[in-house]
Formats: structure tokens, C-alpha cells, sequence
């Protein structure tokens, strides 16, 4: 007697080619950024990462080229300085506080190669670029995100 199977046609081997496309960061970056001048003052970022509910963003400069890049960090820098030296927040610009050899990844690489370079830098985002633009930004909590709805597939 035959054994009989149950589980229906089997799918030809196009369907699950998605599975093995790799994940890029321009997938997972967000693209709708909160950006900074240097010479805009710190206290209009910290109020600008409390309205935004973020944690830090690109410094542009008046072409529209990365310049640095302002965290909530480096505001904490400010605010000990000033209250170490007794002076006002107010007159202190983004360009003094703000980090300046940014590194940058590019918008085609693989969600895991942005995992390994925030692993070896700790940084907590990481500007995305294509062609020497910025196109987006990307953190550690989108490559989690990422990672999350793989989890199921091959990861290649």
C-alpha cells in the first residue's frame, strides 16, 4: 500500500527567491530627518530631540553636505560644562559640541555589515549615504527591527 501525503503541492523554488534577496539598509533607514546647522544653538537641538522624540541627527551645511553629526551625548557635555563654568546653555552653538569625522555607511550594504560596523564603532545611528548625498539614517534599533522580521528566513 502506498503512503499517501497530505501536505499539497510543493511551491516551485521562484517563490522563495525573496528569502535569499539580502536586506539593505536603505530598507530599514529612516528617510525623514531631523537635521541640525552648526551654527544653530544647542539649546534649540535638545528642544528639537524632546519635540522629535530622538536622540541625535546630521549637521548640514548651508550646500546641504554632512558636516557632523549632534547627539544627545554631546549635549550632556554642554550642560556639564555650563554648569562647571556657571554659564548659560543659550550662546553655545552645534559646531563646538557637535562629533565632526562622522562615519557614514552606504545605502546598499547589508543589514549584517551595519551590524558589524555598529559593533566595532558603538554608535547608536549612522548616516546613510549614496553617491556623497545623505538619503537617510540608521540605528541600532533598526537593525533589530530588521533582524526580527527574518527571523523566520535563511538568513544569506
Amino acid at each position: 500500500m502506498a503512503i499517501k501525503s497530505f501536505q499539497g503541492r510543493r511551491a516551485k523554488d521562484e517563490t522563495k527567491k525573496g528569502h535569499n534577496a539580502p536586506i539593505l539598509v536603505e530598507d530599514y533607514m529612516t528617510k525623514k530627518l531631523v537635521t541640525f546647522s552648526p551654527d544653530q544653538s544647542i539649546l534649540e537641538v535638545m528642544e528639537a530631540f524632546a519635540k522629535h522624540h530622538i536622540s541625535g541627527g546630521p549637521v548640514m551645511d548651508d550646500n546641504g553636505f554632512l558636516v557632523g553629526i549632534i547627539s544627545e551625548a554631546d549635549c550632556m557635555k554642554t550642560i556639564s560644562e555650563s554648569r562647571y563654568f556657571n554659564q548659560p546653555i543659550l550662546d553655545k552653538s552645534v559646531e563646538r559640541f557637535m562629533t565632526k569625522n562622522v562615519e557614514t555607511i552606504p545605502h546598499d550594504m547589508s543589514i549584517f555589515d551595519a551590524a558589524g560596523v555598529f559593533d566595532r564603532h558603538n554608535r547608536r545611528r549612522l548616516p546613510v549615504m549614496k553617491d556623497g548625498i545623505l538619503v537617510g539614517q540608521i540605528s541600532r534599533k533598526d537593525v533589530v527591527i530588521a533582524a526580527l522580521k527574518m527571523s523566520g528566513a535563511n538568513w544569506k
